[in-house]
């Protein structure tokens, strides 16, 4: 625990910050809390999963089957929907609600429109027509503005029938999680499409609440579409369904095929969007069965941010940062399960961003203070190290040896050759561009095999192992780092060649040996670094790397830690600047299997890349094929599980799959895949993996693979 004296300004604060998330929150209700808010509530939904709908409704849809059995164009004809009200209204039902426009004349005709009008009358005490909203344009005293109005059926069509609106009011996510009961136009009340309906069961008995309060209504969804039982428009024109299934019903008419573009996103459709006659249908259900969603009281989320605010002030300044993390995300996990209990329980929509939101804050800035306070600590470190190797000498501190100290260990100086005078042809934004990318992706792999990056002169990097912390297998990881150099040098240079002309290449030497590792300098300027003989050597074999015309050069000293692990050639002896005795040098090929033995250098013979799998150092032709169009591009660095390709006349994209033949210069036979995925792809150049090859082509990769 540390000392709580000043505990009274930390609760304060943490107060504070809880009450400033709820403002900030209330402020712009539209922003980044509200759309959080909504994803939430959706997420509620399907943690509580469908539910069985009560009310006896049931959904005729106009959809694709609708279409294909009628063989009609829409908008049909107004006497088919006539034949659809008379075979429905023999059937008895409680309401029938139609959600298809009629706000215009009937292209077919007056007769088409009175044929319809009088089937409507014959059952107009039971049905609800649609009405639209519309934009119109309006001028008081000189000034232009537009504003909403009711479009409704024609009165050809109409009658006496009941209409309301049937348009939804979108979240600004463009979902639909609330209905309109009623919408004011000229001075009154018009009633929706959903409450004249309901009246209409109301009447019959099936309203097992009263409505609630207000004209918004949070549709309480019983899941996605298909929850309610549906039944195909045609199949009640045809005489397929008999009209008696209806009886007692209340019936809903509408669109489901997105081609008339009556769908919306909604909590349980998100993807695949709800169709509007559904929405309907979900918010009569929660009309009758009174089940709406409820906000909670508007005090009190903002009551428990400001007293979680306090809470995670008071954890992160009394315990350390990661017990801290867990007792305030332990609250959180309460505070969302309370939520999620009352939206089951008590159908209640409460608020989860705000008391999260406060917590973490709080927390954040506590540790944050806390983390200032430590870092004045070690300042006087960070003048000697990189970040990451003060997080390290923090976190092992007796372990760590920074005073100045002989130890074994192992320097790899890398070089890219020739990049000096390639670089002389190039914008200056472009060097330190590509510099940028290049010692990033090779500090990476540095960092990978524990390696600390001692310094960068221009596109030259000095790596030691085995410091500042004990690591008995240092030269293993110095020269696994070289290999994964090569190995992530090769799409670079291929995107360097395609814009600059230039073949890069990289130069590594390695040496083993004793040196002087430790805060070295002057008064004014100390770093942490490794000076004598050993250092001197590892960077005159990267020199020798060009000469010999290899990738990775390693001296003697080196090479009897290593030779268990990799393959590689003797050069012979050398005699470097500095040294009057002779040194003997090794190129290093590829790691080895578990059992393994050396490999050669050349095409056509087996290396492995930096995690052991085996790859063919071929050239060869491949053709690509897409099903329609064949193009053929250079393979190399062929594996057992895929190869890479390069020259390629189109652009690959990732998750294509593509049909290969590959033909090698020493196979006879070219290899069938039948089909293979591209994996990555930059510019002319791709990755595949294999899916499904031939059995000859199996056969043929793993002898080729095998060492």
């Amino acid at each position: 625990m540390r000392s709580l004296a000043a505990s009274w300004r930390v609760l304060l604060a943490g107060s504070l910050a809880g009450l400033a998330v709820v403002v900030l929150a209330a402020a712009n209700p539209l922003s980044f809390f509200e759309i959080a808010e909504l994803k939430a509530l959706d997420a509620q939904f399907t943690l509580r999963g469908p539910r069985e709908p009560q009310s006896p409704i049931v959904v005729v849809t106009i959809d694709e089957d609708s279409f294909d059995g009628l063989n009609l164009a829409w908008p049909w004809p107004r006497a088919v929907h006539a034949k659809f009200l008379d075979i429905v209204g023999r059937g008895g039902p409680v309401a029938i609600g139609m959600d298809i426009l009629f706000t215009e004349p009937s292209s077919r005709g007056a007769m088409d429109d009175a044929t319809l009008g009088a089937a409507v009358d014959r059952v107009r005490d039971r049905v609800v027509l649609a009405a639209a909203l519309t934009t119109v344009g309006d001028t008081v005293g000189g000034a232009s503005f537009v504003k909403k109005a009711l479009n409704p059926p024609i009165p050809e069509v109409r009658g006496e029938a009941a209409f309301g609106s049937t348009d939804f009011d979108l979240d600004p996510d463009a979902f639909v999680r609330r209905a309109t009961l009623a919408r004011r136009f000229q001075d009154r009340d018009w009633p929706g499409f959903d409450l004249l309906i309901y009246r209409l069961a109301e009447k019959a008995g099936f309203a097992r609440s009263s409505l609630p309060e207000g004209s918004e209504l949070l549709i309480n969804y019983r899941g996605g579409p298909g929850t309610f039982a549906m039944v195909a428009y045609h199949r009640v024109v045809t005489g397929e369904i008999p009209p008696e299934i209806f009886k007692d019903k209340i019936v809903l008419v509408g669109a489901t095929t997105p081609t008339l573009h009556d769908i919306f996103p909604s909590p349980f459709a998100s993807k695949s969007s709800m169709p509007g006659v559904e929405i309907h249908a979900h918010t009569l259900e929660t009309l009758l069965q009174g089940i709406p969603l409820r906000r909670t009281p508007r005090l009190l989320v903002p009551v428990v941010a400001v007293l979680a605010g306090a809470a995670a002030a008071w954890i992160a300044t009394a315990l350390r940062p990661l017990p801290a993390f867990g007792l305030v995300a332990a609250g959180v996990g309460g505070y969302l399960a309370a939520g999620h209990a009352a939206f089951v329980w008590g159908r209640y929509w409460m608020e989860v961003v705000p008391v999260p939101l406060a917590l973490f804050i709080t927390y954040a800035g506590t540790v944050a203070k806390n983390f200032a306070q430590e870092q004045r600590e070690k300042r006087r470190l960070s003048r000697f190290f990189s970040p990451d190797v003060v997080a390290e000498i923090v976190r092992h501190k007796d372990d760590a040896k920074l005073a100045a100290n002989r130890r074994r260990m192992t320097v790899l100086f890398s070089d890219i050759r020739g990049f000096t005078s390639m670089s002389e042809k190039m914008q200056p934004e472009e060097v330190v561009t590509f510099l940028r990318e290049y010692l990033t992706v090779m500090t990476e792999a540095v960092f990978k095999h524990g390696g600390t990056v001692d310094k960068y002169i221009g596109d030259a990097i000095m790596a030691l192992y085995n410091v500042p912390f004990e690591a008995p297998d240092h030269a293993l990881r110095a020269v696994r780092t070289a290999l994964e150099f090569q190995e992530r040098l090769q799409p670079l240079a291929e995107r360097f060649a395609a814009k600059h002309g230039g073949l890069l290449a990289c130069g590594v030497g390695i040496h083993t040996g004793d040196a002087v590792v430790g805060t070295i300098g002057s008064e004014q300027r100390l770093e942490y670094t490794a000076i004598g003989d050993t250092i001197n050597l590892g960077s005159r074999l990267e020199g020798l790397t060009k000469e010999f015309s290899v990738p990775i050069i390693i001296s003697e000293a080196t090479y009897a830690e290593v030779r268990d692990h990799f393959g590689a050639r003797d050069l012979g002896e050398v005699t470097v600047k500095g040294k009057a005795i002779p040194v003997k040098i090794y190129a290093v090929l590829g790691e080895l299997r578990p059992q393994g033995r050396g490999v050669d250098a050349g095409e056509g013979a087996v290396a492995f890349n930096s995690r052991g799998a085996p790859r063919l150092m071929m050239k060869g032709r491949v053709s690509i094929s897409d099903g329609e169009l064949t193009v053929v591009a250079e393979a190399s660095n062929l594996s057992r599980t895929g190869l890479a390709v390069h020259a390629v006349p189109r652009r690959l994209e990732p998750g294509e799959m593509v049909s290969l033949q590959v033909a090698l210069r020493d196979h006879p036979e070219a290899l069938t895949i039948e089909r293979a995925e591209v994996m990555w792809a930059r510019k002319d150049t791709a990755g595949l993996r294999f899916v499904e090859l031939s059995p000859a082509a199996r056969v043929a990769i793993d002898t080729l693979t095998t060492p």
